[in-house]
């Protein structure tokens, strides 16, 4: 059977089983049971029953009928992977699925989901949207895919990696007392942790369970006498090793157990805090069924995870350098190989694949952060362009190169975009480069008094872009985890979003871009580290300190757009550059890096 003949296949396997159940349709989200962004091959679930693999979407299996919600970033990407024949295509935020699946079915009808993948938040807006139309939102037992995906991977098996204070600079011991006393403050008996990244953060674990994440999948429960139930694959843990690492208060559960604890807690009439927009409704809808109290909160190792301590800073800023190292060496070898003229089989996939052999030389190299978006002429268009979901993009015939790429590192985690010349470009490549590296700059330069967020900073990358009437449909800037997730919250520089003030500690990206659809991409980004500044006026501020160094390709500056203190800003960057990476490159790549960052 050709692809559409499979998708087709399990579609209506899928049907028959809602059929049984008395179920007029299924909501497939892309979630497993953490909620988190990554997640592992044995939970891709839409992209079994749909073909399309991007990281955010969700689709609506009905009776006769089947709708993909998917964002700006895939509308491409969904219809050439998803059948347009089985599915409608709607948008993820234009196109509220639960309002519009309200809308398709009458009175009486029956919708199932699965309520290990939706939040409580979700499940009790749906709920309540649904039984305006006199619809009944029911929990399925067993997810109807689960059913049908016979050849579905198997979790991994893999140790998990007890993470040293070291490394981590504060023991697990530390973190769960700090959390347990506020717990006690709050007079709450519990937490519920369900996502990777806290809990691993909280343990000073890390693992292999999910690609491009770092992390262990598990749950866990934090009681205010700083006790934890830790709730995972006991076969990839060394129980004796593990109680030595953690403290003796740390009890291990099989996963299967996580309900009856659960149950337990809430017939204890408990107490428990849980973030009802990242937990899932199971876990909730269990404890408070039995009796427990919920307190809708957030997640409390947020802050303290974002907030880095001076160990973690020092990790992210060596790791840094070692990345930057081997990016350099790869915009290097990039340009011997446009000069050469000899890149016969090079391609987007070839490119991507030699940037990570650059950084699999370097020490402590885990894997990348996230699929490299190696991106030529029109494809760097799509922010979230992957060209494995195609035929790559042949090199030689474009303008401009746009990289995005990162890596995990076992003292750090990285994020970088650079957009390079490697053919003919025009002035209006030139000018909107410069726009965007404009409002690179206006951010780094950036200083603000404590109690700012994201939210108000966000203007300043886009200004000059706004002022030549141009804008970007992303974010500028998210968080990133130390060894974790490369994007991590709550902090966030967007024109909406997060509210949570920027603390001295946090890491993100800033990185403006432009797209023009089928024709190009920029996008300029480093990452940062929000820092406390030298005092100046009335107020103390903070501003920030950059963690990447690596050129940027002054060939594609309009320079009579830039002011003096950009020219300077420039100058002093790549003077800084040369300064730190000059050291540990030689030959051929030390000659690029000296030109490279020649003055302008």
């Amino acid at each position: 059977m050709n692809q559409f003949e499979i998708i087709e296949s399990r579609v209506a396997q899928v049907r028959v089983t809602l059929a049984s159940q008395e179920l007029d349709a299924f909501i497939v989200p892309h979630d497993d049971e953490h909620l988190g962004e990554y997640i592992p091959a044995h939970a891709e679930r839409l992209d079994w029953i749909t073909g399309f693999n991007g990281s955010a979407g969700l689709a609506i299996i009905l009776a006769q009928r089947a709708a993909l919600f998917i964002d700006g970033r895939y509308t491409v990407q969904a219809r050439m992977q998803a059948p347009a024949a089985l599915f409608e295509f709607l948008h993820l935020n234009e196109d509220p699925h639960v309002q519009w699946l309200a809308e398709q079915l009458p009175s009486g009808a029956r919708v199932g989901f699965d309520a290990r993948l939706h939040s409580l938040a979700w499940y009790q807006n749906a709920k309540a949207v649904l039984a305006d139309r006199g619809i009944e939102l029911v929990r399925v037992k067993q997810n109807p895919i689960d059913l049908h995906w016979t050849d579905r991977p198997v979790p991994t098996k893999t140790p998990v990696i007890l993470y040293s204070e070291e490394l981590a600079g504060q023991s697990s011991q530390a973190k769960r007392e700090l959390l347990a006393s506020d717990l006690r403050k709050r007079g709450l008996d519990a937490v519920l942790l369900t996502q990777a990244e806290p809990i691993n953060w909280l343990l000073n674990l890390r693992g292999r369970d999910v690609e491009r994440l770092p992390v262990v999948l598990g749950f866990a429960v934090l009681y205010a006498n700083t006790s934890m139930d830790f709730f995972v694959d006991t076969d990839k843990i060394d129980c004796i090793a593990f109680t030595r690492h953690v403290g003796q208060d740390v009890s291990v559960y099989p996963i299967d157990k996580l309900g009856d604890v659960l149950r337990r807690i809430g017939e204890d009439q408990q107490k428990v805090l849980a973030d009802p927009n990242t937990a899932n409704a199971w876990t909730q809808l269990i404890m408070e069924e039995a009796g427990a109290i919920l307190v809708a909160g957030q997640d409390p190792t947020m802050l303290p995870k974002a907030c880095k301590n001076g160990i973690e800073l020092a990790g992210m800023r060596a790791a840094h350098l070692r990345d930057g190292v081997a990016v350099t060496r790869f915009l290097a070898w990039l340009d011997r190989l446009v000069a050469s003229g000899e890149y016969q089989g090079v391609d987007e996939g070839t490119l991507a694949d030699q940037l990570e052999a650059f950084r699999h030389e370097q020490d402590h190299y885990v894997e990348p952060s996230f699929d490299t978006i190696s991106a030529l002429g029109p494809n760097a268009a799509m922010c979230h362009y992957r060209h494995t979901n195609g035929v790559p993009r042949a090199f030689g015939q474009d303008s401009i190169y746009l990289v995005d790429s990162g890596a995990q590192y076992l003292d750090g985690t990285t994020d970088i975009t650079r957009t390079v010349k490697i053919g003919e470009v025009s002035e209006e490549h030139k000018a909107m480069f410069t726009r965007v590296l404009q409002g690179h700059i206006a951010l780094d330069q950036a200083r603000f008094p404590r109690g700012t967020a994201g939210i108000q900073l966000d203007v300043l990358a886009r200004m000059p872009l706004w002022q030549a009437g141009y804008n970007y449909d992303h974010g500028t800037g998210h968080g990133v985890g130390h060894f974790l997730s490369v994007h991590e919250g709550p902090q966030r520089i967007a024109p909406k979003g997060s509210l949570v003030a920027l603390q001295p500690g946090m890491v993100l990206s800033n990185e403006p871009g432009y797209y023009r659809e089928d024709a190009f991409g920029i996008r300029c980004e480093n990452l940062v580290i929000v820092t406390e500044q030298e005092p100046r006026g009335e107020l103390p501020m903070l501003g920030f300190e950059r963690l990447t160094y690596v050129p940027f390709d002054t060939r594609l500056i309009d320079r009579s757009l830039l002011s003096q203190d950009e020219f300077r800003w420039i100058n002093d960057y790549h003077v800084e550059v040369f300064r730190r990476l000059s050291p540990l490159l030689e030959g051929e790549d030390l000659a690029w890096l000296e030109q490279a960052t020649s003055l302008i």
